[in-house]
């Protein structure tokens, strides 16, 4: 971590998450290692640019100037950088990218493997984050997400068909309470409520009556953050659960489960692959969308 170009690499990370220790973990590195780093450039440019206390670590005022001009240099070094690769015969480097635990458990999993046999030269290293963060202030190269929750100046390409909801329970549990024909009635019916982890809120489950949408506010015994605890708590007959038709398909198959208010649940896109628009389409990361490209063309 000696040139100039790391030292700035390192500043615009503890910018980004004003802790060493946060940078540290970013980068892939040491805290004192990023301290070091930091106290070099400093000294070299003669100018102290991170103001660091006991609690917190901030920018000095040249500091945060230095970085508002620094960032889109530092992006235009790296995007000229990148390039070079596309001399190169196959794609390298690290891939990083953000995914909901849902498309990691039904997108990434079962083809992790095969992606980076076909690619030995990339280094593939994964968030699992249901806040749908910032890829660009978070320093991702991409991003998995559904269709309707994609940020603008994004490039999207579609890697599943277009999904729906669904709302599931179990055959012992609509033996003991009826099933529900209308959205209204699931008031009556024990609801299996996923916490939103963007706002701390719970979701409201959201359907379609007459092309006009009807959201509603349900109750019951257990509340998740987590997907597959829902599924779970539906399979094992605790309530109803509102996920992905996408992620309940092989339990309905096996009539595990059962859907309810289908009718009230229209299709929405389902998952794509996305990116800054502004960033050029390195080759790890065209790598990947030809991947998922090709997938999506073979179960099509």
């Amino acid at each position: 971590m000696r040139d100039d170009l790391t030292g700035l690499t390192v500043l615009l990370a503890v910018a980004r998450r004003r802790s060493f220790t946060a940078a540290a973990a970013e980068l892939g590195v040491t805290p004192s290692a990023v301290s070091q780093t930091l106290a070099l450039l400093e000294q070299r440019l003669g100018v102290r640019l991170v103001q660091r206390t006991t609690r917190s670590v901030g920018l000095t005022e040249a500091g945060a100037r230095f970085v508002d001009r620094l960032e889109p240099a530092l992006a235009e070094v790296r995007g000229a950088l990148e390039s070079l690769n596309e001399l190169r015969e196959h794609p390298t480097g690290t891939l990083r990218l953000n995914v909901p635990s849902v498309a990691c458990r039904q997108l990434l999993q079962p083809t992790l493997g095969e992606f980076l046999t076909a690619h030995p030269d990339i280094r593939l290293e994964v968030r699992v984050d249901d806040a749908l963060g910032d890829i660009i202030a978070d320093g991702f190269d991409a991003g998995i997400r559904l269709g309707e929750r994609l940020g603008r100046e994004m490039i999207a390409v579609p890697i599943t068909a277009p999904d729906r909801s669904a709302v599931v329970g179990s055959p012992a549990y609509f033996r003991a309470h009826g099933k529900p024909k209308h959205p209204r009635e699931l008031l009556e019916h024990d609801c299996i409520n996923y916490r939103l982890a963007t706002r701390g809120g719970v979701y409201r489950w959201e359907f379609t009556e007459d092309a006009k949408d009807l959201e509603m506010v349900v109750d019951g015994r257990l509340l998740a953050n987590d997907w597959q605890l829902m599924l779970q708590g539906a399979l094992d007959g605790i309530g109803l659960a509102y996920l992905l038709e996408s992620s309940v398909r092989e339990a309905l198959k096996a009539k595990r489960l059962v859907r309810v208010l289908e009718a009230y649940c229209p299709p929405f896109p389902g998952f794509f692959l996305y990116y800054p628009s502004r960033v050029g389409l390195s080759p790890k990361l065209r790598a990947l969308v030809e991947f998922f490209r090709r997938r999506r063309e073979h179960k099509g």
